[in-house]
């Protein structure tokens, strides 16, 4: 498995079976903020995401946003919205801030899962750290100009790569 696949496909965080989570053993769930949690169109938690959320603190998941994003004080609003801790200024697809966050929650790698919607910041940064990464469709198209630009090798990497959900 190269470093820019993802142990999983999914349409969406919240089809992202909190069965397989639990299954798998997993007890920490990083989540990317923006265009996984909270798309960048209209910076509004989604329904859907705070009903998943919720589901998957009442398996017993801890919950903690690790984001690139450097308006912390967004993160961080966020973050309190959603009831999880935040790894803000992340820096993926460095694993460092993957690495607080377990240190953070007392969580090794095999019970971590890093969920996002990039495959060269998210996914990457998830098997630098060694845990297992789920990849999301983005929630909009509306991006920074920089993301815009690694959306289009995105796709070249991902032709014709199936999602679970779609």
């Amino acid at each position: 498995m190269g470093v820019f696949t993802a142990t999983r496909y999914v349409a969406s965080l919240p089809q992202v079976s909190i069965d397989w989570l639990v299954g798998e053993g997993v007890s920490l769930v990083l989540l990317d903020r923006d265009n996984t949690c909270v798309p960048r169109d209209t910076r509004r938690v989604p329904a859907e995401v705070t009903a998943w959320l919720a589901e998957a603190r009442s398996a017993g998941l801890t919950l903690c946003l690790v984001s690139n994003n450097f308006h912390s004080g967004q993160v961080r609003a966020t973050a309190d919205e959603l009831g999880c801790e935040v790894v803000d200024h992340a820096m993926k697809p460095a694993p460092f801030a993957l690495r607080r966050a377990m240190e953070m929650h007392c969580a090794t790698p095999d019970k971590t899962v890093m969920i996002g919607d990039q495959v060269f910041t998210d996914v990457a940064a998830g098997n630098l750290a060694g845990v297992r990464t789920v990849l999301v469709r983005p929630q909009s198209r509306r991006d920074l100009w920089y993301t815009q630009v690694f959306r289009v090798f995105e796709l070249l990497a991902l032709r014709n790569h199936p999602f679970e959900g779609e």
